[in-house]
């Protein structure tokens, strides 16, 4: 009878050791994530994650900062840290729903059910995983090269005309290289986000390598700039 007893005792600890791993959210939360994650916490921490004025929150730091803790302090350092002008300042679904991104981009898979500020406590934080490749899609994080061309419809906005199909970095981190120069050109489209940061004018007409955020809309298709280069002086093949 002990035996049995203390058999079943291991089986409900084991149980109740939840962790990141355990698809503890859904895809279409990470992606409202990824939305609120762009509009407040990227001009700090990047689009990709890696950091800029504020700290990374992937790979090495993640796991420095949060492996082996509960998910409520996760949850709790972005809640009340960001974003960094108005802390605190989102709402509790909205934090839910980056804390989901972020487990997205630090390698752990979705599942059906929505994190919630109930399951938050139990939840082990486990070292972040690599990421399996993905197919392109709405919010994913690419590398693209085109033809840097003025906006029609707008004062200095841009666009990436005769641009390559997007295509997934081999690092966030990762630049134009000597290939980007030679890369052929293809048939997209992108509307350009804070183009104006990389001083458009003296690019105008060059062949550049961009790499963002991916935002595709019903009648277009968007990067969210995190880096520009020039590649070639003119943009024919």
């Amino acid at each position: 009878m002990k035996i049995f007893v203390a058999l079943v005792s291991f089986v409900l600890i084991q149980g109740g050791d939840r962790t990141v791993a355990d698809q503890i959210y859904s895809e279409a939360q990470a992606t409202r994530g990824a939305s609120a994650y762009e509009a407040s916490c990227a001009g700090c921490h990047r689009a990709d994650l890696g950091g800029n004025t504020g700290p990374p929150l992937r790979e090495q730091r993640f796991e420095r900062e949060f492996a082996g803790k509960d998910l409520k302090a996760l949850y709790t350092r972005v809640a009340t840290t960001m974003p960094r002008n108005a802390p605190a300042s989102l709402a509790d679904a909205v934090y839910l729903d980056i804390v989901a991104y972020m487990l997205r981009e630090n390698g752990f898979p979705p599942g059906a059910r929505e994190l919630t500020s109930d399951a938050l406590d139990g939840v082990r934080v486990l070292p972040g995983r690599p990421k399996p490749a993905a197919a392109i899609g709405d919010f994913s994080y690419v590398e693209v090269v085109g033809c840097l061309t003025p906006a029609r419809q707008a004062q200095n906005a841009w666009t990436l005309t005769n641009a390559s199909d997007p295509v997934v970095p081999v690092s966030p981190q990762a630049g134009a290289d000597t290939a980007s120069a030679t890369k052929p050109l293809g048939s997209n489209t992108f509307h350009l986000l804070d183009a104006i940061a990389y001083a458009p004018d003296s690019r105008k007409g060059q062949k550049v390598y961009v790499r963002g955020l991916l935002v595709k809309l019903a009648d277009e298709q968007r990067i969210a700039i995190s880096a520009l280069e020039t590649v070639s002086a003119t943009c024919r093949e």
